[in-house]
C-alpha cells in the first residue's frame, strides 16, 4: 500500500462546523478545513434549519479553487439522532443561533466562532460578493491558525 493510502487510514480528528442554514458559512468552513488540514482532520457541517446552499459562497469558494457545488445541507439534528460523534464542534452562526446547537453524545470539545451571516449582505451583486470573499477570508483565516495552533499544541485550542 503506498504512504498516501495508508495516511487515509490514520485517525483524524473528525470536526462539525455548525450555521443556520448550512447555506454558506459552515460549508465554507468544512470546505477550509478539509482542505487546509485534511492529513489532521476530517470536517463535516449541518445546520440548525437546512436550507439551500447559498450561490454566492459557491461561487466566492470556487473563485479560491475550492469547489463546494456539489454539497447537500443536512440537519445538525439528524446527525444527533444518527449518533454521530465528533472530536470538536464548531458554531460559525451567531451566539443566539449557537445556542440552540444540541449537544453531541461522547467527550466534544465546543466551540464558537461567529461570522457575519453571508444571506444577510446586501447591496449590487459585486458589493455582495466582496463581503461575502471576506467572510470566506476571515474562516480560511481563523482555520488556518487554528490547524498551527492544533499541531503546535495537540491539548485544546478554543479560538481562532
Amino acid at each position: 500500500m503506498n504512504g498516501s493510502r495508508e495516511s487515509k487510514h490514520k485517525a483524524k480528528h473528525k470536526v462539525l462546523f455548525v450555521c443556520v442554514h448550512n447555506s454558506a458559512r459552515s460549508q465554507m468552513a468544512e470546505a477550509w478545513l478539509n482542505h487546509l488540514c485534511g492529513d489532521q482532520f476530517e470536517a463535516f457541517s449541518a445546520g440548525l434549519e437546512p436550507g439551500v446552499l447559498n450561490p454566492l459562497a459557491v461561487q466566492v469558494m470556487k473563485e479560491a479553487g475550492v469547489d463546494i457545488s456539489k454539497k447537500k445541507t443536512q440537519s445538525v439534528f439528524d446527525l444527533v439522532k444518527e449518533g454521530k460523534i465528533y472530536s470538536y464542534v464548531i458554531t460559525v452562526c451567531d451566539e443566539t443561533s449557537a445556542e440552540r446547537c444540541p449537544v453531541f453524545p461522547g467527550i466534544t470539545k465546543r466551540f464558537h466562532w461567529s461570522f457575519p451571516d453571508p444571506t444577510a449582505v446586501s447591496g449590487t451583486t459585486e458589493e455582495k460578493l466582496k463581503k461575502v470573499r471576506k467572510i470566506r477570508d476571515d474562516i480560511k483565516s481563523a482555520l488556518e491558525r487554528w490547524c498551527r495552533e492544533m499541531k503546535i499544541n495537540k491539548s485544546s485550542v478554543g479560538a481562532p
